[in-house]
């Protein structure tokens, strides 16, 4: 084979390269021609045996249908009808099939929704097991205190003015007291203390005093204003009649005693149609205001008065009865409103003068003159001593001189200058010197309670030097030792070391309490008159009046109300028992109005350093009961009832609750957003606790929702008279409880949340308890004024309303108690309500707001309308800010860091806000 292989090999070495091609070249001709020829050849074959064959089965066919062709017929026909009769089957059979589809998916369906409702039942029939558990609880507590329910005593009214009786003896006249010169009989408990105004028109000339056109038109008008006043005489519990401002005295110039005659018509005041001759249960009252000098002072020495009480800014110790007459300040200021333009601010606590006087030097001769001639003395001395950083602004002489006539008779200390003048110097003063008469048979003059007014009016810290045998107004209610320095004269020389060691959280505590004192029962004549009438019905233990609730106007016709639809599925709520679904239960409304006076007395202070028995027309009966209770405990005044339990006892053993039983109701302010608002009433559904649901419409239009989700408590829509967010703090009659839950339609608020911030107000009901903290800082570069911050930070000093528990009490004070220029300021910026209600809390309270639960933010993506989108808001709120430090002289608000959360929760905090928080 090697061989062969190499001939071969050694051929093809020697052949050419022209053979080579047409050896290639024949080869690729060849081949395909027979190929083709073959292929031809069996296509042909194939085509003749196939036609072959066709012809062959056609003439079998054909022989066969010649044959059969009737047999074919019939079975054809055979085979359509059993073709029609299957083709009906299939139809029939693809109807039913159908039918059982749609019954399937009805049953599904409905047995879906019996296991919803299934569910809810179930849920329903455990709260309603709770509840059930509640009331045998409630009934067995009750059946062992065995105490029924009380309903008010019958009102005691006398139908006859006061009958005739023999008239008192001077001797008897200044021994008399509210037990042997007064008639209680006329007063019941329940008679919401009646008052009855002589016409000063008629009445007073006959008395042959003198009175200003401006007091008798104020006086008007402030009791036209007051709850209490009568026009029928036949019920009154007292009498007020006004007897005059000045009254011409005659000097006797033969001594320097007090010899002075007052020409006052005595007889012309026992002619008086209900005087009942001895003049119980009248008021006389003398209102110095033009002239501040003896003459407009005592006006009643000489003066046969009988068993009537005496209120004015003069008297001795003679003739002041204590626990029965009435000191009361000059008439200076305006009829009423706003007064807070006329006082300084509070801050800075030091001011250019330490300690600053102006006043008319006593006479040389007579009286205590020696004393106060040495205390002079020592007072200059103290101002040559003292380092140079105290400045003192003394003067003892009047530039221009004052006519010394009107002081003589009682040694006081006259005014120098002009109101104008002499506030220029009080507003940089930190403390004011006030002297004492020289005269100490006086125990108050009308000069000194116009030194006080001026002193608080502008910031200065009065130092009362003589104050261990003066008086000051309404003194028997009004704790004036947290607003005033009372000093004996023979203390002048530690004075200076009194004055230096207060530091400046006690300058300012001082100061803001004189300027409360003062707003609340001085500044006005209204003020004034209103405080000498509660400081009469304080002491006969008499609540006051209610004060008229504020009727919302429904938000529907009478004819038309908005049809209860079952709520569509909403967020599931945790699978725990949060409390009894009870029927509405309203907060106790009278029984301890009556008990808290009896029992405690004038214990009851709250910060601004008063008894609450002395607010005019405060609004505990029927609609406030727990404001002495809740406003007191700064001074230690312990709750009634703490940890009683009853039917509220998960209360008790969780948190030390102090009510038995006790709902809140729910005050949401909407405009115009009936989706929002449909969603918010459903998500209330199945609420523990909730008494009412309050709609305050603040739109234009009226409400126009053909169908509401059912709330599943009572629904009251009212109405705002005009669009305003003060309407979110109006006290409407609707509200029955003192728990309110201030919330926006947009909020969103889980059921254990709403629960457990009511848990905390329960613990903290003088406080604002809610949701959303922001805070205020100082900015230097903002004018040196505040700023609101809504930034995440551990402090907070402010609760915003619009989703936190207030109590009812505040929504009165919003109204009664805040200047009325902040509710204006809110109207016109349409912003800062909430603000406004926490400057309120903390200026009467002194304690910052709680914060509740690890919610941030309350967003509403589907809400058209928010205030808080617009790009001034924020900086609205920073001039609110600044505004309402402005009205109060200060800003109340108090930073803290505490905040109330329930580890029950299970709340995912992050890591750089857990230092933040303290669990409770």
């Amino acid at each position: 084979m090697n061989i062969i292989y190499e001939r071969f090999c050694l051929w093809l070495g020697h052949l050419k390269l022209s053979r080579v091609i047409i050896l290639v070249s024949v080869i690729l001709f060849v081949v395909p021609l027979f190929t083709h020829y073959y292929l031809s050849k069996y296509e042909s074959m194939s085509i003749s045996q196939g036609d072959n064959a066709l012809r062959y089965n056609l003439e079998a066919f054909s022989d066969i249908s010649t044959k059969n062709v009737a047999d074919l017929k019939v079975r054809i026909e055979e085979m359509l009808r059993i073709k029609a009769s299957v083709s009906t089957e299939l139809r029939e059979l693809e109807a039913k099939r159908g039918r059982l589809q749609r019954e399937a998916a009805a049953a599904s369906s409905k047995a879906d929704n019996a296991k919803a409702e299934y569910v809810r039942a179930a849920a329903e029939l455990q709260r309603l097991r709770v509840s059930a558990d509640q009331a045998r609880l409630a009934q067995l507590e009750a059946i062992r205190r065995d105490s029924p329910e009380l309903a008010p005593p019958i009102q005691i009214v006398p139908l006859q003015p006061p009958s005739i009786l023999p008239s008192l003896s001077p001797s008897n006249e200044i021994n008399c007291r509210m037990f042997s010169c007064f008639d209680h009989s006329r007063c019941s408990l329940t008679s919401s203390f009646p008052v009855y105004l002589y016409d000063p028109d008629i009445y007073t000339p006959l008395t042959g005093a003198e009175v200003d056109g401006f007091l008798k038109t104020t006086l008007r008008q402030t009791l036209g204003y007051n709850a209490h006043l009568t026009h029928n005489p036949n019920e009154a519990c007292i009498y007020l009649i006004i007897v005059g401002e000045s009254f011409p005295f005659t000097k006797d110039t033969t001594t320097v005693s007090d010899s002075y005659k007052l020409y006052l018509n005595g007889s012309a005041i026992t002619s008086l149609p209900y005087w009942g001759g001895d003049g119980r249960n009248h008021v006389l009252l003398n209102l110095a205001r033009r002239d501040l000098s003896v003459g407009s002072g005592d006006a009643f020495r000489g003066a046969s008065t009988g068993r009537a009480m005496l209120a004015q800014s003069t008297f001795t110790h003679n003739h002041f009865r204590p626990g029965f007459d009435v000191i009361t300040p000059p008439a200076l200021g305006p009829p009423g409103g706003d007064v807070w333009a006329d006082c300084a601010p509070i801050s800075p606590a030091r001011r250019k003068y330490l300690l600053s006087f102006q006043g008319l030097q006593p006479p040389p001769k007579g009286l205590d003159n020696d004393q106060d001639g040495t205390l002079i003395s020592l007072l200059e001395k103290m101002v040559k001593t003292a380092p140079a950083s105290d400045v003192f602004f003394l003067q003892f002489e009047c530039d221009p001189p004052v006519e010394k006539r009107v002081t003589l008779p009682i040694g006081d200390w006259a005014l120098c200058g002009t109101d104008r003048s002499r506030r220029a110097v009080l507003r940089d003063s930190t403390f004011v010197l006030i002297l004492a008469p020289a005269d100490r048979n006086y125990v108050t003059t009308a000069l000194l309670q116009a030194r006080l007014y001026e002193a608080l009016r502008s910031g200065a810290i009065p130092v009362v030097l003589g104050g261990d045998r003066i008086r000051l107004p309404y003194e028997e209610v009004l704790d004036w030792k947290r607003a005033v320095i009372l000093l004996p004269k023979a203390r002048v020389t530690e004075m200076h070391f009194l004055m230096r060691s207060f530091p400046d959280a006690d300058l300012l505590a001082l100061r803001r309490q004189g300027r409360v004192l003062w707003e609340r029962y001085l500044s006005s004549v209204q003020a004034s008159i209103d405080s000498l009438l509660a400081t009469i019905r304080t002491r006969l233990h008499i609540p006051p009046k209610p004060v008229p609730h504020t009727v919302g106007l429904p938000a529907f016709n009478d004819s038309y109300f908005p049809p209860r639809v079952e709520p569509a599925a909403v967020d599931a709520e945790p699978e725990e028992t949060l409390g009894p679904l009870e029927a509405p239960y309203s907060s106790p409304t009278y029984q301890r109005n009556f008990s808290v006076g009896l029992l405690h007395g004038y214990e009851l202070w709250n910060e601004w350093g008063e008894p609450f028995a002395l607010y005019p027309q405060l609004p505990w009966d029927p609609t406030v009961t727990s404001e002495a209770r809740f406003l007191g405990s700064a001074a230690g005044f312990r709750p009634v009832g703490a940890g009683a339990g009853g039917s509220g006892r998960e209360f008790s053993e969780a948190l030390g609750g102090d009510r038995p039983r006790e709902q809140f109701t729910i005050v949401i302010l909407t405009y115009e957003r009936e989706a929002v608002l449909a969603a918010a009433l459903a998500r209330l559904r199945g609420l523990p606790y909730l008494n009412k649901v309050v709609v305050v419409w603040n739109g234009p239009s009226s409400a126009g929702a053909s169908s509401w989700p059912e709330s599943g408590a009572p629904v009251a829509v009212v109405r705002g008279s005009r669009n305003s967010l003060n309407n979110r703090f109006l006290p409407y009659q609707l509200i029955e409880t003192e728990a309110v839950l201030c919330v926006d339609d947009d909020a969103h608020l889980r059921h254990d949340e709403i629960i457990f911030a009511f848990r905390v107000w329960r613990e903290h009901r003088d406080q604002i308890v809610g949701f959303p903290g922001r805070y205020h800082a100082w900015d230097l570069n903002f004018n040196n004024g505040f700023l609101y911050n809504s930034n995440y930070s551990c402090e907070l000093s402010m609760v915003l309303t619009g989703a936190a528990f207030v109590h009812r009490y505040y929504l009165w004070a919003y109204w009664r108690v805040l200047p009325a220029a902040m509710r204006d300021y809110v109207d016109e910026y349409m912003n800062c309500e909430d603000i406004a209600m926490n400057f309120l809390v903390a200026h009467i309270t002194r304690k910052p707001p709680v914060k509740v639960t690890s919610r941030w933010t309350f967003r509403c993506p589907g809400c058209p309308v928010t205030l808080s989108a617009d790009e001034t808001h924020f900086h609205e709120r920073h001039k609110c800010i600044q505004f309402f430090t402005q009205v109060m002289g200060y800003t109340p608000l108090l930073s803290t860091q505490f905040r109330a959360d329930s580890v029950l929760f299970k709340t995912r905090i992050p890591h750089d806000k857990q230092k933040c928080f303290k669990f409770i």
